[in-house]
C-alpha cells in the first residue's frame, strides 16, 4: 500500500485544461519521404542549469519553425521557466539567467505544453540533439507525465557528414557558424541559438539536396550509415 501511495503522490498534478491540451496533441510523425522543402521542422535550443542529464534543469526554451524552405519569422517560441529554487552557478555567466529572471518565468507545465503544441508532429533539429532530447524528455516526464517520442536530427552530426572535406576537431556551433560566414547578433540565449541553428540547417539542407538527399528519411538513413563508418574507423 505504501508503494502505491508513493506512486500516486509522485505523479504530476495537472489541471483539467492542461490534461485536455495534452490529450489533443497529435502523435509525432516518423521520418517522411517528402522533399526537404515541404517538411516542417522545429529547431530547438535549451538553456539548462548544467550538463548533467539526471540532475540539472531546463531553464529556458527557444524554438523556431522552418516551413516552405525558410525560417518562419512570424512563429518563434521563447519561454524562461519559473525556477525560483535554482541557485546561481557558473552557467549563469554563459546564458545570463539570474534569479530575478527565473523567479519571473512561466509556469513550467504551461510552458512545456505550449512547446509541444508549437512542435506538433514535426521532427526536431538541434545542435548536439541527444542532450536537448534527453533534458527535454526528462522535463516532460517529471512535469507532465508525458513521454517524448518525436524524432530528432542532430545538426552537429549533419554538418560534418555533408562536409567531409572540412576538418574541425570537436566542432561546436560557433565553429560551423564561422565556417559558413553566418552573421550572429547574439549567442547563448535559447531563442538566438535556435535561430542560428536554423540558419545553419538551411545551408545544410541545400547541400543535402545537391548530394541527392532530399527527404528526412534519406537524411536519417545516411546519418546512420555515417555513424557506423565513424565507429568502424575508430576501431570500436
Amino acid at each position: 500500500m505504501k508503494l502505491f501511495a508513493w506512486l500516486r503522490s509522485s505523479a504530476p498534478a495537472l489541471d483539467d485544461e492542461l490534461r485536455q491540451r495534452l490529450a489533443a496533441l497529435p502523435g509525432p510523425a516518423a521520418y517522411g519521404v517528402q522533399p526537404l522543402r515541404e517538411q516542417r521542422w522545429v529547431v530547438l535550443d535549451l538553456e539548462t542549469s548544467g550538463l548533467n542529464l539526471n540532475r540539472d534543469q531546463v531553464l529556458s526554451i527557444g524554438a523556431v519553425a522552418i516551413e516552405d524552405g525558410g525560417i518562419d519569422l512570424g512563429r518563434q517560441f521563447e519561454r524562461t521557466l519559473h525556477r525560483p529554487e535554482q541557485k546561481t552557478n557558473a552557467s549563469v555567466l554563459i546564458h545570463g539567467l539570474g534569479p530575478s529572471a527565473l523567479a519571473a518565468g512561466s509556469d513550467p507545465a504551461e510552458a512545456l505544453v505550449d512547446l509541444l503544441e508549437f512542435i506538433g508532429d514535426s521532427p526536431v533539429l538541434a545542435f548536439h540533439a541527444p542532450f536537448d532530447q534527453g533534458m527535454l524528455g526528462r522535463a516532460l516526464k517529471e512535469t507532465l507525465g508525458y513521454r517524448l517520442q518525436h524524432v530528432f536530427i542532430d545538426v552537429a552530426e549533419l554538418a560534418p557528414m555533408l562536409n567531409p572535406d572540412t576538418v574541425l576537431r570537436e566542432a561546436g556551433l560557433d565553429d560551423w557558424v564561422a565556417r559558413f560566414g553566418l552573421e550572429v547578433q547574439a549567442r547563448h540565449h535559447a531563442s538566438a541559438d535556435a535561430q542560428v541553428t536554423a540558419e545553419l540547417a538551411l545551408i545544410l539542407f541545400s547541400q543535402a539536396r545537391r548530394q541527392q538527399l532530399d527527404s528526412p528519411l534519406q537524411l536519417e538513413q545516411r546519418l546512420r550509415q555515417w555513424r557506423r563508418r565513424a565507429v568502424h574507423s575508430h576501431g570500436l
